[in-house]
């Protein structure tokens, strides 16, 4: 049965197919190699093979997309760095000198910057995707981040953004952010559809010593308290998120919906598959976790899914640096289905069973 998102216009996600389950994991247990000897890389090999509807999954031009938006929220002095910092560091990523750049070099990775919604204006830069929603988000402290028809709009773009890759022949794809203040919107979405009392949600972000943390706790609690209580996806997106929490929560379902390997970076990113999961809750079937973040309640995400992340390197910077540095293990994943003899192409006794 497709899972059916609630508005027009946004990706339909169907419960992945298990119908090579068996046979995938025939080929996998007859290796030559005892039984689960390669741990997670089974796991993964499984569900690339599930994803992709093959025996013989492959990663093909992977891709990342780094989605950047302002918060008004930043004006409470939830950040140690000033709002000017997000478009500074969109400038980076487009020269090339970021951590995103780094990795995605090391991993094979198609990098793509869009400015989703960037406070202060951006030149005309090629490598530049510069759809933005509007200029930053609006102050939750005091009013929506933004209205109902804001947040769609965003999440159009993100999902067409993943086509572009799909029809390019990616076949996986992972989504990084950049946005000062965006763990404040990350921190009210997990507390709204998580549960989750907010302080168990905060974090020091880029860096708060603790006086900015206990004031970060004191800001966002108050700004829960100022929004009817709500845990309709939409309406809590709405109401706390940004302008690229929604771009990712789109690309997550346009995503699934292409049969994509999703890679699922940390807190931002887990944050935006808490609303693409709500609206449609196959959407997970097609994520792997890369890392569990440093970043306070990104454990208690990941819980929330069920998830086991692939790493766990005390890594908080975000961009999709966690989700990068997976890529190898997707390869190898697929290399040793591909390549790996079996018992009997190898002429290697098998246990006896």
């Amino acid at each position: 049965m497709t899972s059916l998102p609630r508005f027009p216009g946004l990706p339909e996600v169907e419960p992945l197919d298990q119908s090579l389950r068996a046979e995938l994991q025939h080929i996998i247990d007859t290796k030559t190699k005892p039984p689960g000897s390669l741990g997670r890389l089974e796991t993964l090999a499984r569900q690339m093979g599930l994803i992709q509807r093959t025996t013989h999954p492959t990663v093909n031009r992977p891709a990342m997309i780094v989605f950047a938006g302002d918060h008004g929220i930043a004006a409470e002095g939830v950040s140690p760095y000033p709002q000017a910092v997000t478009a500074q560091m969109v400038a980076n990523f487009l020269a090339g000198g970021a951590a995103i750049n780094a990795l995605s070099r090391v991993a094979g990775l198609e990098l793509e910057v869009v400015n989703a919604g960037i406070a202060t204006p951006l030149p005309s830069t090629a490598g530049l995707v510069d759809i933005p929603v509007a200029a930053g988000t609006r102050n939750f402290a005091h009013e929506p981040a933004m209205t109902r028809d804001q947040a769609l709009a965003a999440m159009r773009p993100g999902a067409l953004r993943v086509r572009h890759h799909a029809a390019l022949g990616s076949n996986v794809i992972g989504f990084g952010e950049m946005g000062i203040a965006n763990t404040s919107a990350a921190a009210c979405l997990m507390s709204r559809l998580c549960g989750v009392p907010i302080d168990e949600c905060v974090g020091r972000g880029t860096g708060l010593d603790n006086a900015g943390l206990a004031r970060k706790r004191n800001v966002l609690a108050s700004a829960l308290a100022h929004h009817p209580v709500s845990t309709d996806p939409f309406e809590v997106l709405a109401t706390f998120g940004g302008f690229e929490i929604a771009m990712m929560a789109g690309a997550y379902l346009a995503a699934a919906e292409a049969r994509m390997t999703i890679l699922v970076d940390g807190f931002i990113a887990t944050s935006a598959l808490l609303i693409a999961d709500a609206l449609a809750p196959s959407v997970r079937e097609y994520c792997v976790f890369a890392h569990a973040s440093n970043e306070a309640g990104h454990r208690r995400m990941l819980d929330h899914f069920g998830a086991q992340p692939l790493l766990a390197l005390d890594m908080r910077l975000g961009e999709g640096s966690g989700a990068a540095l997976a890529v190898p293990l997707l390869r190898a994943a697929a290399a040793f289905v591909n390549e790996m003899a079996s018992f009997e192409s190898a002429g290697v006794a098998n246990r006896d069973v």
